[in-house]
């Protein structure tokens, strides 16, 4: 039996990610009643399998969705930091503790800033450093995010494929029993 489930031309996306073949007889992947549970199964757990993988994307978009803008604030900040460390004047700013406390600081003219690395862990780095890792970590996330985006549009055409194919199935099966039933056979033979 052929492998329906996959485009024949072997097609995948940059990730590997198959993509779906398109089911245009149904008659060509389908030769007795047996096959068709087989095959229907088949493609109902790769579209399952589709809005697995589409469901796990999502969750990565999102969490880079929300990343990016706080990457964002925090480059910009050490950015400020880095135009005003050779000022002899000090910063008088509001800072944000929590999400909804603020408090008052000043700071005095720096070469280094603490980072928020994650898991409780703050790093103290010069502001040159500071900048570079803030950069790839925005211009990381901006790729990842852009990956996932294609991902999942990738993942759309396919489960709207599989969709499709498993209507096309389905709708075959009834028409084939409806066809088998004497009343059908009779009235198909009369035309």
């Amino acid at each position: 039996m052929v492998d329906i489930l996959t485009d024949p031309k072997g097609i995948k996306n940059p990730r590997g990610i198959p993509q779906a073949a398109f089911i245009e007889k149904v008659e060509d992947v389908v030769t007795d009643d047996a096959d068709f549970e087989k095959v229907m199964n088949q493609f109902q757990e790769r579209l399952q399998q589709y809005k697995y993988m589409q469901q796990s994307k999502e969750v990565s978009a999102a969490g880079y969705r929300s990343k990016i803008p706080d990457i964002k604030k925090s480059l910009d900040m050490v950015l400020y930091l880095n135009s005003k460390k050779h000022s002899k004047e000090s910063i008088e700013t509001n800072f944000e503790l929590n999400d909804t406390l603020y408090t008052k600081a000043e700071i005095p003219p720096t070469n280094s800033v603490y980072l928020w690395l994650g898991a409780d862990v703050m790093l103290e780095y010069p502001i040159d450093e500071a900048i570079d890792l803030l950069t790839e970590k925005l211009n990381t996330a901006k790729k990842n995010l852009q990956i996932c985006e294609e991902d999942m549009q990738f993942l759309r055409e396919n489960i709207t494929t599989m969709e499709v194919n498993t209507a096309r199935l389905y709708n075959w099966d009834v028409q084939k029993r409806k066809l088998s039933q004497p009343e059908n056979k009779s009235k198909s033979l009369k035309v």
